[in-house]
């Protein structure tokens, strides 16, 4: 890395993003690039941001880390509200700090949201969400019906009626409780969102496994997980810490399905069934966001091949930011 990066404008930043789908093997690849390229590594995870949720979100522990610093995990309480524009202005931060002191920023995760609001910036509103403002909405459709509350939507946002289905009530609501608290339509936040560049320079690294092997190494996670402790875990966070089963941390995969478990709503076999069968579900959908952006260079890791053509591949191409 050059001297004098603290000095240098946000465009000139470059930014290592390695994403893929859970369990396809993201941390330990991030580690070996960061060695090799002196970088510091970003978590792109949004629940490994919760502190004491470690087994369950698959933290890398001390000596996964290797020594090397992984930054915006472990940040906020279970109960604590945290949105993708808070990660949006932690993450922008920490790139900036990173290469500030001459370390390459490398995005790590399978959270999709989270790195495109990194890499393109997304225009987020601070005054954008409102629950109190979003129940009142959630009641008038209740007591009067989607359809008024979709004409109301066609006056003060024609754009975005346009967009959005008249029986779509979540993005209904959606975009009249951002009209109630900022006075402005969506469809402007939308455009602000569209026009916005990259402020880095950007490789994306996209890690796949072919699916059936992707699947057996997430339920060889997950047993792992079991093994190492998770329904301790999970009932620790319940019985000891006293934390509500309905806080959105907990209605995450594992802890979600390990609370059914101990509520006695489902048996152990059929919690685990569907913790795995949730999972490779969810690897799916993100497979399906990441393959979506055309930026990813694709990279197949394999645990039979060896890993050195994909760093090789990887750091010649960070080299060249």
């Amino acid at each position: 890395m050059q001297e004098d990066q603290a000095n240098k404008p946000e465009k000139n930043i470059p930014l290592l993003v390695v994403a893929g789908p859970t369990a396809v093997g993201k941390t330990a690849l991030a580690v070996q690039l960061a060695h090799r390229l002196e970088g510091e590594i970003i978590s792109a995870d949004s629940m490994q941001v919760y502190r004491y949720l470690d087994i369950g979100t698959a933290k890398p522990t001390a000596a996964e880390r290797e020594g090397i610093p992984h930054h915006l995990i472990d940040i906020v309480n279970p109960e604590e509200r945290f949105t993708v524009y808070n990660y949006q202005e932690l993450a922008q931060e920490t790139i900036r700090d990173v290469f500030a002191r001459g370390k390459l920023p490398i995005l790590a995760g399978g959270s999709g949201l989270y790195i495109k609001a990194v890499i393109e910036r997304f225009a987020f509103s601070r005054a954008e969400a409102d629950p109190l403002v979003r129940k009142e909405l959630q009641e008038e459709v209740q007591n009067e019906g989607l359809a008024k509350l979709f004409q109301w939507l066609k006056k003060v946002d024609p754009e975005a009626a346009g967009r959005i289905h008249p029986n779509d009530a979540r993005r209904i609501i959606r975009a009249l409780e951002y009209f109630r608290v900022t006075g402005e339509p969506i469809s402007r936040q939308w455009d602000l969102t569209r026009k916005t560049q990259s402020p880095y320079r950007v490789h994306l690294a996209g890690l796949y496994l072919p699916r059936p092997m992707l699947y057996a190494r997430i339920e060889q996670r997950i047993d792992a997980m079991l093994v190492a402790g998770l329904l301790d875990e999970v009932r620790g966070l319940l019985n000891v810490v006293g934390y509500s089963p309905r806080l959105k941390s907990l209605q995450s995969l594992g802890y979600r399905h390990l609370v059914q478990y101990l509520q006695g709503t489902w048996t152990w076999d059929e919690a685990i069934s569907y913790f795995k069968q949730d999972t490779r579900k969810y690897a799916k959908r993100q497979l399906t966001w990441f393959r979506a952006e055309p930026r990813i260079q694709w990279y197949e890791v394999r645990p039979e091949k060896p890993l050195e053509p994909v760093l090789d591949a990887i750091s010649m191409n960070v080299e060249g930011l």
